[in-house]
């Protein structure tokens, strides 16, 4: 079998966890003293994480018994930066709000939205159907437009202006981003009535985060909300062309 499989077995289970979880079964080796190292990755990776990469991993130590928890330690860290450099020209993280299982690392779905606002540096576009008491998120827009990012918003009209929410969310995060510009899709042309629907948030045109989640407290903490953070790779910058292509054929009016 030899320390192909090893390395092999390894390289697996760094693709399929986070790094910051290949830190804490480094840690837990530097500090076993060669005790029983399948044992000691099996606990620091957690009871539910997958049988088949765990038994991979078990036959192939079986294979290569003359390697120490040092040795094995570096290969955890050599296959996780290489996966990890391998995933920054192109990734897609998942993020999720609802109940947790432990068994694959997700981010939140605020942290992931926050994340992406304050790492914007030249222009940020966010689209919502609605928004309301999402105060972590305006701050996080304020930071922006305080760093001089050019904050582009849009939203979904309220009732009383011809839209098709009842809360008029655009009023709200004016009151509180006048600096910000913000958008009202011009339905002159269609045949029926429709919603800004689409939730997403595009950064510079290098990350773009898709989600079921409205700018609202319900859909950031506690509904069951989907959605993925795309970075490099063209989507993100196709999203930001899109929206900017709305804008200069008019179908995206300034409001």
């Amino acid at each position: 079998m030899g320390m192909k499989s090893l390395n092999e077995a390894v390289a697996r289970i760094a693709l399929e966890v986070h790094p910051e979880r290949i830190d804490a079964v480094c840690s837990a080796l530097d500090s076993s003293q060669d005790m029983n190292a399948l044992a000691v990755v099996q606990d620091a990776l957690g009871a539910p994480f997958s049988p088949t990469l765990i038994a991979g991993l078990a036959k192939a130590l079986k294979a290569n018994p003359q390697v120490s928890s040092r040795e094995l330690t570096a290969l955890f860290r050599v296959s996780s930066l290489t996966a990890s450099l391998a995933a920054g020209a192109s990734s897609v993280e998942l993020a999720w709000t609802g109940p947790a299982t432990g068994m694959v690392p997700i981010r939140h779905t605020a942290q992931v939205l926050t994340g992406l606002i304050d790492e914007a540096r030249d222009r940020l576009f966010l689209v919502s159907f609605v928004a309301y008491h999402v105060t972590g998120v305006i701050d996080a827009l304020q930071r922006a437009i305080d760093r001089s990012v050019r904050v582009q918003v849009l939203l979904e009209q309220s009732i009383r202006h011809g839209g098709n929410v009842t809360v008029d969310s655009l009023a709200m995060l004016r009151r509180n981003l006048p600096r910000a510009e913000f958008y009202e899709w011009d339905q002159t042309s269609a045949t029926a009535t429709a919603s800004v629907h689409a939730k997403c948030a595009v950064a510079d045109g290098n990350v773009a985060f898709v989600t079921s989640a409205n700018l609202s407290d319900a859909a950031m903490e506690r509904n069951m909300e989907l959605g993925v953070l795309l970075r490099g790779g063209q989507a993100p910058g196709l999203l930001a062309r899109h929206l900017k292509a709305l804008i200069t054929t008019k179908q995206l009016l300034p409001v």
